[in-house]
């Protein structure tokens, strides 16, 4: 990389190579920054190549790792005047077969957030065919090579980063000289990609994908990685040995190469994870918290029993040094984790809350439970909902989306139909009944299908909250108008979405929020809920009411807050554990092989006992109470 870019990644992110890390890499606060900084580079070299009067020739990717930086280039081009008809551009990869009009095919997909709003030329632009023929297949793949060759080869190479360390769709066992050629897509691929095709029979099996090769012959490389579920990944291609089993760590042998990550995807990198291990660090409360769990979870130690040894065995001699004995590290982070736990999430009314996480007054708050999709307040929390309902607090549950589009064909059809049979006929329904039955896979919900989805949603809600004898007028349907497209892919937060949640919070006036924190996929639902409440608060915070209000977060489905995070521990008794169970059961349409699982098999009832049971015994293995289940949540600060 020249040294003028070196510099703009030293300002823009942080940049801090180590005896780990085999491939240059930045991390960013955040995704949008990072996609911003990477579009500047594209259009920096669109830029210098017409100075020259010679043509650029891009390597793209799709997915959503990329969406951001195309909509910047896409902007830079209306609004800054950046002319792309120098550009040439050459995709990944392409599903097979698939035909361009599908919706999922990546030529619909490059379309629809770059090209269709730039001006490259069209006889400029190549996307593999995803219609091409077996007969022909193994000729057009060399053609697609000779057409690279032809140009003078890739100036410049797009890449993201799937679970399984693919790169276009180089699965595990890609060899180092591939070039273009079809491929069988592993399971995981396909887990990953089935939200889009409404389930992994939908996936098609086999894909055309530029080599391994291909995309190392690219004079420069950038790999955007975004969100948590990608950081073992990343750790494993920057650090790992070179191995056809995580074809990303190719990517070593490449000479000018740049990882442009966020903060979620940077924190299995040993730097980040266990920095002590790196060389000196400045060692501040939560870094402290962090290292001293770390420790008890290598010795296999609590907290109480770890020595002077134990922290100079294992690279933490300067915070020994700092603090003088085990004995006090060890007490104060004993006594840190103690406080965490409350069996009051709304504040223990006549008691010292000193050392309580919550406050004691008032004794009656005002509770907001943000949701954002309709079974998150369920699963995340159901315990501390049932808690703060039992303690008398009053509580509001505010569901953000509808979660329309998790219902399946087949569930909804059930109700259609029972709506026919006992006399509810009327053209609506039967358009209803038409669209489910006659439905293709790339085409969109019609509105009337949607609204019977959101509503076969909130009636499951209801039930939940009615179980844990929550008042049906504290339960607030705000349908999100950023969710409600009919497709996977989302609108942007806009102030719409912002100002119905700013409203409903200036109307309770509420002394505790809480809020799904969980950050892992930048462009999921959860993450442009949180955004929008974000935004409120910021146009809020000025309200007195607003001193008195404490914002609690916590995590979805998939991940909890590491031990060390925890400002909050509410712990379940076998019976309420149980009770959780049965709220969560009330979401009956997302039981039973439910549209948007990932690549965990378990239900979500399963998920969110093992989660809970998960915390409790870290608790318990350093030394704390032995609970059966344990809710998380950390505390944030607006």
């Amino acid at each position: 990389m020249m040294d003028t870019e070196n510099i703009t990644y030293r300002k823009a992110g942080k940049f801090e190579e180590t005896r780990f890390e085999k491939i240059h890499n930045v991390i960013f606060e955040n995704s949008n920054h990072a996609s911003i900084v990477a579009a500047n580079e594209i259009a920096l070299l669109i830029r210098s190549k017409q100075k020259k009067k010679k043509k650029c020739v891009l390597g793209l990717a799709t997915g959503s790792s990329p969406i951001k930086v195309y909509e910047e280039l896409v902007r830079m081009h209306k609004e800054d005047g950046l002319s792309f008809t120098n550009v040439i551009s050459f995709n990944l990869d392409e599903y097979l077969p698939m035909d361009k009009k599908d919706i999922q095919s990546y030529h619909y997909f490059m379309h629809e957030h770059l090209f269709n709003h730039i001006d490259i030329l069209p006889e400029n632009i190549h996307v593999p065919d995803g219609t091409v023929s077996n007969d022909d297949l193994y000729q057009y793949c060399v053609d697609y090579e000779l057409k690279i060759k032809e140009v003078g080869g890739l100036d410049f190479q797009l890449l993201g980063i799937g679970r399984t360390g693919h790169v276009g769709f180089n699965e595990p066992g890609s060899h180092l000289n591939s070039g273009t050629r079809s491929i069988t897509l592993d399971h995981l691929t396909r887990a990953d990609a089935a939200s889009s095709f409404l389930g992994i029979e939908n996936v098609p099996r086999k894909a055309i994908t530029m080599g391994v090769a291909t995309v190392l012959s690219a004079k420069r490389i950038i790999l955007l990685g975004w969100g948590q579920h990608k950081s073992e990944i990343i750790k494993e291609t920057i650090e790992g040995e070179v191995s056809s089993e995580v074809p990303a760590t190719y990517i070593q042998h490449h000479k000018n190469a740049t990882f442009i990550l966020d903060k979620e995807a940077g924190t299995e990198l040993t730097r980040n994870k266990t920095p002590w291990l790196v060389g000196p660090c400045i060692w501040d409360d939560e870094l402290k918290s962090k290292a001293i769990v770390w420790l008890c979870e290598l010795t296999g130690k609590s907290i109480l029993k770890l020595t002077d040894k134990d922290y100079n065995d294992h690279g933490m001699s300067g915070l020994l040094a700092q603090q003088g004995t085990s004995y006090n590290l060890n007490i104060g982070m004993f006594n840190k984790l103690q406080h965490t736990i409350t069996g009051w999430p709304g504040g223990k009314p006549n008691a010292d809350h000193t050392n309580r996480p919550e406050r004691a007054l008032p004794a009656k708050k005002r509770v907001i439970i943000f949701s954002p999709h309709p079974d998150d307040d369920v699963i995340s929390m159901g315990g501390t909902f049932d808690r703060l309902v039992e303690q008398g607090h009053d509580v509001h549950i505010a569901y953000q989306t509808s979660g329309n589009i998790a219902v399946s064909d087949q569930e909804a059809l059930k109700f259609a139909e029972v709506c026919n049979v006992l006399g509810e006929s009327s053209e609506s329904m039967k358009n209803i009944l038409d669209n489910l039955l006659n439905r293709k896979i790339d085409t969109v919900d019609t509105l009337e299908v949607r609204k019977l989805k959101g509503l076969i949603r909130r009636s499951e809600s209801l039930a939940a909250t009615r179980y844990l004898d929550l008042p049906d007028e504290n339960v607030v349907f705000l349908d999100l108008p950023f969710y409600e497209t009919g497709t996977i892919k989302k609108n942007n937060l806009s102030e719409d979405d912002v100002s119905i949640i700013s409203n409903l919070i200036e109307k309770v006036k509420p002394h505790q929020i809480y809020a799904a924190g969980d950050l892992a996929d930048p462009h999921g639902t959860h993450k442009v809920c949180l955004n929008a409440l974000f935004e409120s608060l910021k146009k809020l915070k000025t309200k007195e009411f607003m001193n008195d209000c404490w914002v609690w977060l916590y995590k979805g489905a998939w991940h909890e807050w590491e031990t060390y995070e925890i400002e909050m521990a509410v712990p379940m008794s076998p019976d309420q554990v149980l009770k959780k169970r049965h709220a969560i059961f009330y979401h009956q349409s997302q039981k039973d092989g439910v549209m948007f699982q990932g690549d965990d098999n378990r239900e979500f009832w399963i998920r969110a006992e093992d989660r809970n049971r998960l915390t409790a015994e870290k608790y318990n293995k350093l030394g704390l109470a032995d609970y059966a289940a344990i809710e998380a949540f950390k505390r944030y600060h607006f």
